[in-house]
């Protein structure tokens, strides 16, 4: 493996099986799973249902490619239209949020007839060569090289940077007002992409109505805005289904990308729009394994379980529950900036006490300590890597929050 690889912890942590919302390591500690795979098993592991179908799909046939039809693709293409709100979609699969941000940034520029993209500081959308062209978090940037010209818009951290001091309405004209500051200058980019909650950097996002309002000027110069939910798509901000929802007087995205969570553990990834936009290309192309039926078979099995169990509202409760608990433990922290988030979506963002100075040590030991303690979480931010991530399975239940927020409290005492 390169040395570029991350891996978690001092003492690297292989996990053999997991069932729930909990996993095991090869030496048999049971963990309580607060970082679900970086989002990906988004209602349990080893769900049967889901198991199940894949199980069942395994003894017919693995795997074709798109050039067949295959019927779990297109049923599972018929639902996530259907669960879009875009009139008349059309939907592409691919094996990951990076491939489809990919794809949606070729339809974009082929739509437009252009290479220049906006997109969010402190934003984080894969590591493909155009994704990192993109990526406004210098930790995951190698290169400075780039197909795209990028220009990169205020508004995706709420706390900080130069409009922090404002109240939410001061906040989005300010960013309003930059946005068309940079397109004064500029030929019209081909696409705003954004995430409504910044993953990697965070779990920090914008007052609601921000995109919105971003969006009613795209419109002026006819710039597509690409929402990127690989990690708020499918109920996971309790709110919203789609994290685009808080921000949803312009009505949907042009185009929608998504990934993680809908295969629960599988690789699917992909791209739905509208009609003229995703059948813009004028050459041939196809995702060898993107729509591959043992995918499908799982995301149709996943989705159901997610709605008929209703796992949005669940998420709404018991993430609700999980973010006051822990503003109470922060609140007797000085080394906690700030506790923020959506649904089971949660940021703690840890500084130096005293300061506001990022203190990206202190959320190192931290997630060592709540290994220690029997919980995986994740970290992140664009301040030095100083935020926590906690995103569990979304059928999580009170009794796990409870316990997960009394392990990270230890954890967070130990280190402060």
């Amino acid at each position: 493996m390169p040395d570029w690889l991350a891996l978690y912890y001092d003492d690297p942590l292989e996990i053999t099986h997991g069932e729930g919302r909990h996993v095991w390591d090869s030496a048999g500690n049971r963990y309580l799973d607060f970082f679900g795979g970086i989002l990906t098993t988004m209602t349990a592991h080893a769900l049967p249902e889901v198991t199940k179908a894949v199980t069942e799909q395994a003894g017919r046939i693995l795997h074709s490619s798109t050039l067949y039809l295959n019927r779990p693709m297109v049923d599972l293409a018929e639902r996530i239209a259907q669960l879009s709100g875009i009139p008349d979609a059309r939907v592409f699969f691919t094996t990951s949020g990076t491939e489809a941000n990919d794809t949606a940034l070729l339809l974009a520029t082929t739509y437009r007839r252009g290479n220049t993209v906006l997109a969010m500081r402190n934003s984080y959308h894969g590591r493909s060569f155009s994704a990192v062209g993109i990526t406004g978090n210098r930790s995951w940037s190698p290169t400075s090289l780039s197909p795209l010209q990028t220009l990169y818009v205020h508004g995706g951290v709420r706390t900080r940077g130069p409009y922090a001091h404002l109240d939410d309405r001061a906040f989005i004209d300010a960013c309003v007002a930059d946005l068309r500051d940079i397109l004064g200058h500029t030929r019209p980019p081909a696409a705003l992409i954004a995430e409504p909650v910044q993953g990697v950097g965070g779990f920090t996002s914008p007052p609601d109505g921000l995109y919105a309002a971003f969006r009613e000027v795209l419109n002026e110069h006819g710039i597509l805005w690409i929402a990127d939910e690989v990690q708020t798509g499918w109920g996971r901000t309790g709110d919203h289904f789609w994290g685009w929802q808080a921000h949803a007087r312009s009505g949907p995205p042009d185009l929608v990308t998504f990934a993680k969570g809908i295969g629960n553990g599988m690789s699917i990834g992909g791209v739905v729009g509208r009609a003229e936009i995703m059948n813009c290309l004028d050459a041939n192309s196809i995702s060898t394994f993107g729509g591959t039926q043992i995918t499908m078979a799982a995301g149709l099995a996943n989705l159901a379980y997610l709605v008929e169990h209703d796992l949005q509202g669940n998420a709404r409760r018991v993430g609700g529950l999980l973010i006051e608990r822990l503003r109470a433990v922060a609140a007797r922290l000085p080394g906690v900036r700030e506790v923020r988030g959506r649904g089971l979506m949660i940021g703690v963002e840890l500084v130096r006490p005293g300061t506001d100075e990022a203190d990206p040590k202190a959320a190192a030991a931290v997630l060592e300590a709540a290994r220690e303690g029997g919980l995986l979480i994740g970290k992140g931010g664009g301040h030095d890597t100083s935020a926590l991530r906690i995103a569990p399975p979304l059928s999580l239940t009170v009794a796990e929050a409870e316990e997960g927020a009394a392990i990270l409290e230890r954890a967070l005492r130990s280190s402060y």
